[in-house]
């Protein structure tokens, strides 16, 4: 509008209405750093949030997926037998086909919603569900005693994880869904298998206590 204003528009006399266009410098902050959850502090979260909001989550930090990729997930974008989904570059963050590699625990939040809607894959009381940050996120994690979770946070905390699990860069960048020259959306069936593989590596199972309970038998966390 600004400048605009200074090189377009003008008044009756023919003058423009600014002089020149005013430098409006951003004013600097502070960037808030990712802050990946522990096992128990994905519990406590989890727990606290309501069960279609618990249901996205616990994809999310799976699979990596951002809040909207999640929102808009459909049921054709599914790659049947593959456990895995194909985002069309609409829906993703830097414009390319994004696949999605479901591990374990994924894959059982798909299959404990499939069927409620023709659709779209995640919904609530019949509807799709508009986005993750929204008022019942927000009173979740003040429950859960973690008041800045943000939702991003949980694709921060699939990667961290993957990382710690010994997951290659290359692999990582593919399972996050990062641009990269060398990546794409068409891979052979043993090469699904080891990127599947490398997801799975983020599943807590020692106890035998997976955080699917949380959603899978409604937040029955011991």
């Amino acid at each position: 509008i600004l400048n605009l204003s200074a090189r377009l528009w003008r008044d009756e006399n023919g003058n423009p209405w600014l002089i020149t266009a005013p430098l409006i410098q951003m004013r600097a902050y502070d960037a808030r750093q990712p802050g990946p959850l522990s096992f128990a502090e994905q519990h406590q979260l989890f727990s606290a949030l309501p069960q279609h909001l618990a249901q996205m989550a616990l994809f999310k930090v799976n699979t990596g997926t951002r809040d909207h990729e999640v929102s808009n997930l459909s049921w054709d974008w599914e790659i049947k037998g593959r456990n895995a989904f194909l985002v069309p570059a609409s829906f993703v963050k830097n414009k390319r086909d994004r696949l999605v590699v479901c591990n374990s625990i994924a894959m059982a939040v798909i299959n404990s919603v499939r069927g409620q809607h023709s659709e779209r894959v995640f919904t609530f009381r019949g509807r799709p569900v508009a986005r993750m940050y929204n008022t019942a996120w927000k009173r979740a994690r003040t429950r859960a005693g973690l008041p800045g979770t943000r939702v991003h946070d949980l694709k921060h905390t699939f990667g961290r994880r993957l990382r710690a699990a010994g997951v290659p860069l290359e692999t990582r960048k593919i399972l996050l869904g990062h641009k990269n020259g060398d990546i794409t959306t068409h891979y052979s069936a043993p090469e699904l298998e080891e990127l599947i593989e490398a997801a799975n590596r983020v599943c807590e199972g020692k106890s035998g206590k997976t955080p699917a309970l949380v959603v899978l038998r409604h937040r029955a966390v011991s």
